[in-house]
């Protein structure tokens, strides 16, 4: 019996690592990607670049449209789609002149180039980045206090943005606007109850110098909400009850003066937008990502909306075998053990929050490592991959990746027909 026990056990241990063993999987560019590059060859662009797609962004554009229920406006998160020319596109082709902005920096360049913005902010800022702000707002078309909405989440910083906005209104300025922010069950911070929004009302309405613009409830967790839990739809339901809640304290407070047209009511998200339908309390989606297409986007509700961004970067070195420092008598057990480490690529620039996706197949070596000058990936020999060729990864997120690189490149009907300037984080 033991005999038989240690027999099998030895014909199952080799089994067992063979089917562990990884498959070849590797390719080339299909058309799509070969006709990318040769575009970006065509515009001399021969370094790391962050493309988007013109013709997939308009496909984008239109279904956000389409998903936009009749009686909401739509805000353009501009962290998402950190240029001034992207926004302005989306500007264009949506209508809307609502921004939603997350940094001092950006807020000032919005207020300097697009005088007919009306800006939520969105996240609650130090008041001392508010005072920055004004103190580098040189004037023109935009009116602060008329065209900006201040993120508030606490009655400390209530207290704070109020003796701002008293000092702001003694050099001749308007009231602040500010806007409420509601912890609708994401749980990173906001007002979380009825009582609470109850005590920042009294004392906005104590306060001159301040005015009530509306509330934003932010739901990003609804659409990871796993279905033992009720799931995403659930989620948002319970989202827009919790919502709906501090409206009722609102709506209690001002009597017959309440007037909910007149104010902002924001929620929403790219990975939510197209869960809402007008039953909702607020008058307003904000969405950014899903029309560039992030992976990290790849959720249920944008299945119809197409990958519009991608970054490319020349191979610099394409070598037929991987040798690393110290393990060099190892290559060859390495490659027979996963033929997807046959190939060596190192890249121009590299290590950005991305994955390769063109041509199929790409690595990365895990005993390697990573680097921001020349990374490596590996493929197997079915990989179709030279030098000067690019390699094509998806950014995972588009708020940081996309300031990276430069202009970004507009690609369209096989050419670069654009380059569109981004933000910059430190001015």
């Amino acid at each position: 019996m033991n005999r038989r026990f240690l027999l099998g056990a030895a014909i199952a241990a080799p089994a067992a690592a063979v089917a562990l063993r990884p498959s070849t999987r590797g390719g080339r560019h299909d058309e799509y990607f070969l006709s990318l590059q040769q575009a970006l060859a065509d515009a001399g662009l021969f370094r790391p670049t962050l493309v988007i797609d013109k013709a997939r962004l308009d496909h984008n554009i239109a279904r956000l449209k389409a998903h936009l229920p009749s009686r909401m406006a739509y805000r353009i998160v501009a962290k998402s789609l950190p240029s001034l020319a992207l926004i302005d596109y989306v500007r264009q082709a949506t209508g809307s002149q609502r921004l939603m902005v997350f940094h001092q920096p950006f807020l000032n360049l919005v207020a300097q180039q697009m005088g007919d913005a009306q800006v939520l902010l969105g996240k609650p800022m130090p008041v001392g980045a508010a005072q920055r702000f004004f103190t580098h707002y040189g004037g023109g078309a935009f009116d602060p206090a008329q065209q900006i909405e201040w993120l508030i989440d606490t009655p400390v910083r209530l207290r704070e943005y109020a003796e701002l906005a008293r000092a702001r209104q003694a050099e001749g300025m308007g009231p602040l606007k500010v806007n409420l922010e509601l912890d609708v069950g994401l749980h990173r911070g906001g007002l979380r109850d009825a009582a609470a929004v109850a005590e920042v009302l009294k004392l906005i309405d104590e306060e001159p110098a301040l005015r009530l613009s509306g509330f934003m409830g932010y739901e990003a967790h609804a659409s990871k909400m796993p279905g033992f839990l009720g799931g995403p739809r659930k989620a948002l339901e319970l989202a827009m009850q919790r919502y709906s809640a501090a409206l009722q304290v609102l709506r209690e407070q001002q009597g017959g003066g309440f007037d909910a047209e007149a104010l902002t009511l924001n929620a929403g998200g790219s990975s939510t937008f197209a869960l809402y339908d007008n039953s909702a309390p607020c008058n307003e989606l904000a969405m950014g990502s899903g029309l560039v297409m992030p992976s990290d986007f790849d959720v249920p509700a944008l299945s119809d909306h197409q990958h519009a961004s991608f970054i490319a970067t020349p191979v610099l070195k394409a070598l037929d075998r991987t040798e690393l420092p110290g393990l060099e008598s190892m290559s060859g057990v390495l490659r027979a053990w996963d033929p997807n480490t046959a190939q060596a690529f190192f890249t121009y620039g590299g290590y950005w929050l991305a994955d390769s996706v063109s041509p199929p197949g790409l690595q990365r070596n895990p005993i390697w490592g990573h680097s921001t000058n020349q990374d490596l990936l590996n493929g197997s020999r079915e990989v179709e991959l030279g030098v000067g060729d690019n390699v094509f990864l998806r950014p995972r997120q588009s708020e940081f990746v996309f300031l990276q690189f430069g202009d970004i490149a507009v690609y369209d009907q096989g050419a670069i027909v654009d380059t569109w300037p981004v933000f910059t984080s430190g001015a």
